[in-house]
């Protein structure tokens, strides 16, 4: 029994990983530390008001390794604010290939906002209609399902930084923001300090890839640093950070699923980015994405999914 509740502990937090979060790894194996991960994953569950994606005929069987998506949220949302899905990450996760596709979508990206019958940038969508209007906008935009959802309050996620003690990043570009400066080469970070590396992104010649390229980099110094955690207090810190800043429609059943069926799917990791320019409309700028690099992206992920590649125009 012993070494079931040392595995559950462990695997939950793998799952999270896999889900491009936290991993809260090894050590501190008391029945506390399963019990408080089961209780952290209930008060953060947040559903849909849907079984499953209009865009699937079937539910995900986790048992029959079929592949799925995640959409991770970035959430800029601060005191009288509705807020933005400030960052918007697509993922499939396909555990017959051993293979995890990332798909960074630029903020900016004008498109059809399901709900509002207008088009306008794609962020705005959780401002207008939260959660649910987000997963619809970017399921239209791409064209297929999104099985899950995991949202972080990046106003918060300096918190996160600060409860496995900080990070180190190797930042390829020398810019002050903030009032912090950051030299090129390896910079250490705090909470605050973090917050402001992901911020900047009009000195960057990359506008918004370069910042969820800083985003991406934050996230993986987390994980390594959080998966040498073995301090009982530095747990209970970690647990806090989730109650506060994250969301999410999966179970501790399904994570437990997950983890259990895909996770050899991290095995190979690829990063890929919307293609397109930006252009001025109205006197607002926007990022325009050309129909023919839309429905090559959209195959490319149904393919990955194992679904029919027949996209439809949004035309």
């Amino acid at each position: 029994m012993r070494t079931e509740k040392r595995m559950k502990k462990k695997v939950l937090w793998i799952t999270l990983s896999i889900i491009g979060l936290l991993v809260l790894g090894t050590g501190g194996y008391a029945f506390y530390l399963y019990k408080s991960a089961a209780d952290t994953v209930a008060s953060i569950h947040e559903d849909l008001n849907r079984d499953k994606s209009d865009k699937r005929t079937e539910e995900v069987k986790f048992s029959e390794k079929d592949p799925i998506s995640i959409l991770l949220m970035g959430v800029d949302e601060r005191d009288g604010d509705a807020g933005r899905s400030d960052s918007l990450i697509l993922m499939t996760v396909n555990p017959n290939t051993n293979s995890t596709q990332m798909v960074s979508i630029p903020r900016d990206t004008r498109t059809e906002i399901v709900g509002k019958g207008k088009e306008d940038k794609i962020n705005h969508a959780y401002a207008f209609g939260g959660t649910e209007m987000a997963i619809n906008t970017v399921e239209h935009f791409l064209d297929i399902p999104i099985d899950y959802f995991v949202k972080i309050n990046m106003e918060s996620f300096k918190d996160t930084v600060d409860a496995v003690g900080g990070v180190e990043v190797n930042n390829t570009l020398d810019f002050s923001y903030g009032g912090y400066d950051f030299p090129k080469g390896i910079v250490s970070l705090d909470g605050e300090k973090a917050l402001a590396f992901t911020r900047m992104r009009y000195e960057d010649p990359r506008g918004d890839f370069g910042r969820q390229e800083r985003q991406r980099q934050i996230i993986e110094a987390v994980l390594k640093k959080g998966a040498n955690i073995s301090s009982i207090t530095k747990f209970g810190d970690m647990f806090g950070v989730v109650r506060n800043n994250i969301t999410t429609n999966l179970t501790f059943d399904e994570m437990w699923a997950v983890q259990a069926n895909y996770k050899t799917a991290i095995k190979k990791l690829e990063q890929f980015q919307v293609k397109g320019s930006g252009d001025t409309i109205n006197g607002i700028y926007y990022y325009i994405v050309p129909e023919d690099e839309r429905l090559t992206l959209s195959n490319q992920l149904k393919e990955h999914l194992e679904i029919s590649t027949n996209t439809a125009s949004t035309n």
